[in-house]
């Protein structure tokens, strides 16, 4: 088996569906298998992905398990060279995932590598090609020095948008909507960690295996669709949270011991703070 492509779904029962079919119209020639993982969903998706895909294995949870653990019983599962996490609001171009196990291949030191991911408009979805963020990077980015210097390396650690976004090249982390791993990396590393429930969860991975000395690589020649956040708009101060929970985890984790109690005073600060205009603005919404 080269490839295990895992989908977490939760009520994205359309969208889950176009992607599988994405897949299986993307001539694909190397061996594969999709495993979706179901995070107790309400819309009849585990019901119609078995009617309509039966070659597909598929898990209902009875509870919401979050992103992480989702994508961990798959891997549990899985029999591939490579694992792919895609999420559910993609659409596979035709020959992506056979030039990225080709890519692979050809390089034994990438431990993870992504394509190009682009937002329905055609632009480029930002999170597939980062830098870790760190403290600099972070509130270079939140202070919109990225956005007024973009060609400039030392504004733009967080998006990286100073390098050529149409050359491969090696970045930090990549985003979960597409992300092929190599298996010795995760035997190496170990699974997600399931503290992160639905956001970070990927960025935490890159740079496990960053660490060890794994590269990870950006590579533009091929694409896929994300349609973001679509599993996301049902519970928005859920998400909000967890989205600045991640924040806060990753923070805690690898970068609280190399700073001083200012700087990681300030970083736990100024994540309340954008939780805190996050919350209001969701508010003044309805």
């Amino acid at each position: 088996m080269d490839v295990s492509i895992i989908i977490v779904n939760y009520n994205t029962k359309k969208l889950t569906t176009e992607c599988i079919q994405s897949i299986y119209h993307s001539n694909t020639s190397c061996q594969f298998e999709i495993i979706l993982i179901d995070n107790n969903s309400t819309d009849g998706t585990v019901e119609a992905i078995r009617g309509t895909f039966p070659n597909i294995e598929v898990v209902a949870n009875k509870d919401n398990v979050g992103f992480s653990k989702a994508n961990n019983q798959a891997i549990n599962l899985s029999k591939g060279r490579y694992i792919l996490l895609l999420n559910s609001d993609t659409i596979v171009k035709n020959g992506t995932i056979d030039t990225m196990v080709q890519f692979m291949d050809k390089h034994e030191d990438i431990g993870a590598s992504g394509c190009k991911v682009v937002l329905p408009d055609g632009s480029l979805d930002k999170a597939c090609h980062r830098g870790f963020p760190t403290p600099a990077a972070s509130f270079y980015y939140m202070s919109g020095l990225a956005r007024r210097y973009p060609t400039i390396p030392r504004f733009n650690g967080y998006h990286l948008g100073h390098l050529n976004m149409n050359k491969t090249h090696e970045i930090d982390c990549l985003v979960g909507a597409f992300m092929l791993v190599r298996r010795e990396a995760i035997v190496q590393v170990g699974l997600l960690d399931e503290n992160f429930f639905m956001y970070g969860e990927d960025i935490d991975w890159c740079y496990r295996i960053k660490e060890v000395g794994w590269k990870i690589f950006y590579y533009p020649h091929v694409e896929i669709i994300h349609y973001k956040g679509a599993s996301s708009r049902k519970k928005p101060f859920k998400i909000v949270y967890e989205f600045h929970r991640a924040m806060y985890l990753f923070h805690r984790k690898h970068y609280s011991k190399k700073y001083s109690f200012l700087v990681n005073t300030a970083v736990y600060a100024g994540i309340g703070l954008k939780l805190s205009v996050a919350c209001l603005r969701n508010i003044t919404k309805k």
